[in-house]
């Protein structure tokens, strides 16, 4: 049967969808991940993706099926990485230089440590593959791969990991991601009020957080009045003009990023988009050409991202964790230990050993094991009960949600080109 079309075929019966079928059966799956957070509260507590509740149970059930030679469907994942490239390209739109300067160097600051912690962990993730026989680069997947970057990067990756020699480097990676973003979400809030408790100097605020939330990221760019031509609904040609900004990025950066592949070096297919989206952003910044949203943009993104993620994530193939379990769980370990001692003995010392540093120190933890969501989590849990920390709401999301993922996938570009 023609693979663009759906049908049955093989031993048994095996649905074959194609490519359009395959993102709506994906939108299924992730609402129905979205009610199993609603379902088991403790999925939503410590931040588990709804993507990742709908795709891994899919992965699970399609696994069980493999070792009865039962193969019951087939997906055309064919749209997964523009899917995944669009998402990175909205991570690209925040890279403002203007933005940083804004921060000033409380954010500079942060995002310098944070930088030199995602090193750490490629070195120590490395060291401990190494030492227990593995290749390096399986502790470099399990390092800021999936913990500063989450499963998204890790799945973006996973393809070059495997050419690399790294087993199963997908399975790996969401598996790593997994055991990160619950021990973000379980450690990070303890770490914060040990640090409030015992070691903060000064005051605290005394009063009851109000619109802490609204100091968001993307909220620290301009948003331009929307406007249109006359007779267009505004807001459809708003999201058609970014969503056209977004495509042009994918399409300009596939040429990027093969330009950059031929002069020899190893690249996610997403790391062209990402350049052109900042490239536009600045250009953008400095001349209002394309009078971009970053609210809008990212809307596009999370979009892209979620559908992504669960088509990944459920053509998954668990089977090859076997005989890995035991290794990455011990590297998984020594991460969890390296950014609780920063957290605790670090960040607060250089972010000032105030109240703001350790709702810092508390977010720093939620990002670089898990994701900026993580990070929000805890620190909106501490600031409720103590108070507002408002230069952690500045940093904590400039950092954690856009300039440390443009900076990591260098930084994995780098130690994946090292260690092949």
């Amino acid at each position: 049967m023609d693979d663009r079309g759906a049908g049955l075929y093989s031993a048994g019966v095996t649905i074959t969808l194609d490519l359009v079928q395959t993102v709506a059966f994906a939108g299924v799956i992730l609402f129905l991940g979205y009610g199993l957070r609603r379902l088991i509260p403790p999925l939503a507590r410590v931040n588990i993706p709804a993507p990742v509740c709908g795709g891994l149970p899919v992965a699970g059930i399609l696994a069980v099926l493999y070792f009865s030679n039962i193969q019951p469907i087939k997906f055309d994942t064919a749209l997964q990485v523009p899917l995944q490239n669009t998402f990175f390209a909205s991570i690209g739109f925040a890279a403002s230089l203007a933005l940083l300067r804004k921060g000033g160097p409380l954010v500079f600051g942060f995002f310098i440590l944070s930088f030199v912690v995602a090193v750490l962990q490629n070195v120590v993730g490395g060291a401990v593959a190494w030492a227990l026989g593995q290749h390096p680069l399986m502790g470099v997947l399990a390092g800021s791969v999936t913990l500063t970057g989450g499963p998204a990067t890790g799945l973006a990756f996973a393809p070059l990991f495997e050419e690399a020699g790294v087993r199963g480097a997908a399975t790996l990676a969401v598996a790593a991601a997994m055991v990160g973003i619950v021990s973000g979400g379980v450690i990070g809030g303890p770490i914060g009020t040990y640090l409030i408790e015992r070691k903060v100097r000064g005051p605290l605020p005394g009063r009851p957080a109000q619109d802490t939330l609204e100091n968001m990221a993307e909220a620290q760019l301009p948003t331009p009045v929307a406007s249109s031509p006359e007779g267009e609904d505004v807001e459809s040609y708003v999201l058609m003009k970014h969503l056209v900004v977004l495509l042009l990025t994918v399409a300009l950066g596939v040429w990027v990023s093969r330009w950059l592949t031929s002069l020899g070096m190893t690249l996610p297919s997403y790391i062209g988009a990402m350049l052109v989206a900042a490239l536009f952003r600045n250009l953008d910044d400095a001349t209002g050409m394309f009078r971009l949203s970053q609210r809008v943009i990212d809307d596009i993104g999370n979009i892209s991202l979620s559908l992504f993620l669960v088509m990944a994530l459920m053509t998954l193939r668990l089977w090859e964790l076997a005989g890995l379990v035991i290794p990455l769980l011990v590297i998984v370990v020594a991460q969890v230990a390296l950014i609780a001692a920063i957290c605790l003995w670090v960040v607060p010392r250089l972010m000032g050993r105030d109240y703001d540093a350790a709702v810092m120190s508390s977010g720093f933890c939620g990002f670089m094991l898990g994701t900026t969501a993580n990070a929000m989590a805890n620190m909106g849990a501490l600031v409720e009960r103590y108070g507002p920390a408002p230069k952690s709401y500045l940093a904590v999301p400039l950092v954690g949600a856009f300039f440390i993922d443009f900076a990591n996938a260098l930084l994995i570009t780098f130690f994946l080109n090292l260690w092949r």
